[in-house]
């Protein structure tokens, strides 16, 4: 299997982190009452922190240095309420934290989710499923810790740093000084290590993307894998993108490592000084052995919350790249949406009008260049030629999966850039080569052709497409409950179900693109006679290679090159003996 399109990484557009930390954030204020009360709680427990080496403090100079132990146990007895409390606290913060982030994960994977489904086909076109889907999933995981540690961990980390340095300083300037002195050196070593961090990290979320679209596109194609005994090409990629996965992460993760390398050099000679400076002025009056064992624990407490704050800033570099990779998708902007000023097409007679119509996918080479015609309603239009002629297209351009170019595309004489796009599709059935059933009952599969159907007009579609029988065969009928893309069914059986499917949203254009290509010839004779009813009444565009589906259409295009070359009913073309005559003749072997 070809590894190039799983090694080429996706494009992303570069964000500040802080901008894109501001806009995840901005989903925090949705839960104002549980966020003050996670406040409240820190505020309290900040405090009883910061309490805790003045009552040690107090303990050793006013009580135990004095011999007043009654005292001494009621300052205990203070404390450790006090310190009960606060693990009640942190315990209660954590389980509303808890909540409040796994609610906002629920918010911004069902916004992703919503935008996607208004993208247009270039989208897709131009990004594999499993890229896709490790954007809903693993991004979007990795921001639990961002968001949690956001408020528990920055506020107050950042609170403690700032009182501790403060009480240090305001008890005893020389020996804060001393404890303190290595801070500038964390700060230049973690400035620098954060300029390539975050870069490394991006790297290794497009690797872990490029890992899961491979992983996802070989198990939806193990039969052709196996069946060309291809497995050992898609064990060396799979090798191959596993290597470039680990070594990104370690890459990575070896940078990370040394922020903790960092913290604990600067605790260390912190606390080397606060020992080395303390010794040499404890006695001369300027310090008690109280206020030195408070200080012992105050260099703790500063140090330990910037050790937070780095692993916490580990966490934003490691993560905050996932949150990009969400916003990017978040931010796309469907090529083919309504303008403003669209309004809703009323229900059509299926008349359909191409005005000299050019379109093209890549913008250079034109699939249609200058195409026009007219459909009459309830005209049986099919749609003929070699493959990569424009046939898809004209049915893709009807439908508004693409704009075109150059012309215009009318629906009853509506622009259909003018109307809506869910008014025009609602009134418009769509069957494409690719059958694709969902997990689900056969009964839900066909009814999704119209989400209000009843069951009567569920059967009745199923009969006239000839699918009833087979299906009042299988153990449970409609209630059959089918696996992924419809296994345990026929190619021709999966594809029956898929046109009642569309049957059932009684259309006023029907689009039959190959509809009946994995059909075998005996079902195609049980199929034709229920198309005949339902394309009745019906403009119907049918795209087939099968030229004995179509012999009684109203009109055959012969469509090659991007243009139509020739015209008109079966019996006219096989007088002309033209491009259809040919065609015709090639593939009956006359």
């Amino acid at each position: 299997m070809p590894i190039n399109s799983f090694k080429d990484d996706e494009q992303t557009v570069e964000v500040g982190k802080l901008a894109t930390l501001k806009r995840l954030l901005a989903y925090l204020p949705r839960y104002k009452k549980e966020i003050c009360l996670v406040l409240a709680i820190m505020a309290f427990c900040v405090v009883v922190s910061l309490l805790n080496p003045l009552i040690m403090e107090s303990a050793i100079d006013d009580y135990i240095s004095i011999g007043n132990m009654a005292g001494l146990f009621r300052l205990i007895g203070f404390a450790l309420i006090l310190n009960i409390l606060m693990i009640a606290g942190v315990k209660i913060r954590m389980y509303v934290m808890a909540k409040v982030c796994n609610n906002i994960l629920v918010t911004i994977r069902q916004e992703l989710y919503t935008h996607i489904q208004t993208l247009d086909f270039q989208f897709f076109d131009s990004r594999p499923t499993g890229k896709i889907l490790a954007r809903i999933i693993g991004d979007i995981n990795s921001l639990k810790d961002v968001l949690s540690n956001c408020v528990t961990t920055l506020i107050p980390d950042f609170i403690t740093i700032c009182a501790v340095a403060a009480i240090m300083f305001a008890k005893n300037p020389i020996l804060a000084a001393a404890s303190l002195i290595s801070t500038p050196i964390m700060a230049v070593c973690l400035w620098l290590i954060q300029v390539y961090s975050h870069k490394r990290w991006q790297i290794h979320r497009k690797k872990s993307s490029n890992l899961n679209a491979f992983i996802h596109e070989d198990l939806s194609g193990i039969r052709i894998i196996q069946s060309f005994h291809a497995e050992e090409e898609t064990k060396q990629t799979f090798r191959e993108l596993v290597k470039e996965h680990r070594d990104s992460f370690i890459s990575a993760v070896r940078l990370n490592d040394s922020f903790g390398s960092v913290i604990d050099l600067c605790w260390g000679i912190g606390t080397v000084m606060l020992y080395f400076t303390g010794i040499q002025i404890l006695g001369t009056g300027q310090v008690s052995v109280g206020t030195f064992i408070a200080f012992g624990s105050y260099i703790s407490m500063f140090w330990h919350p910037i050790s937070n704050l780095s692993n916490f800033y580990t966490q934003l570099i490691t993560n905050i790249s996932g949150a990009e990779r969400v916003f990017e998708i978040m931010d796309a902007r469907a090529e083919i949406t309504d303008a403003g000023d669209v309004t809703a097409i009323p229900p059509i007679s299926g008349e359909v009008r191409f005005e000299h119509v050019t379109f093209s996918y890549d913008g250079n080479s034109d699939v249609l260049a200058n195409v026009s015609f007219t459909i009459a309603p309830g005209e049986t239009i099919a749609l003929v030629g070699p493959t990569g002629a424009g046939k898809t297209t004209i049915v893709n351009l009807i439908s508004r999966f693409y704009d075109v170019q150059k012309g215009i595309v009318y629906i009853d004489g509506h622009d259909v850039k003018k109307v809506s796009i869910e008014s025009l599709r609602q009134q418009m059935g769509i069957m494409t080569q690719d059958n694709f059933l969902f997990s689900g009952t056969i009964r839900d599969n066909i009814r999704y052709g119209r989400l209000d159907a009843t069951d009567e007009e569920i059967i009745q579609a199923a009969r006239a497409v000839n699918a009833h029988d087979f299906i009042m065969k299988l153990e449970k009928g409609y209630d059959t409950e089918l696996s992924e893309r419809g296994g345990g069914l026929s190619a021709g059986q999966k594809q029956l179900i898929a046109f009642a499917r569309t049957m059932v949203s009684d259309p006023k254009i029907l689009i039959l693109d190959e509809a009946t290509s994995s059909i075998d010839t005996q079902t195609e004779l049980l199929v034709q006679s229920g198309i005949e009813t339902l394309l009745k009444g019906r403009t119907s565009f049918v795209v087939a290679h099968r030229l004995s589906t179509i012999q009684k259409a109203d009109r055959i295009f012969y469509i090659d090159n991007g243009t139509i070359l020739e015209q008109g009913s079966p019996a006219e073309l096989m007088e002309k003996k033209g491009h259809y005559y040919k065609l015709y003749m090639a593939q009956f072997h006359c």
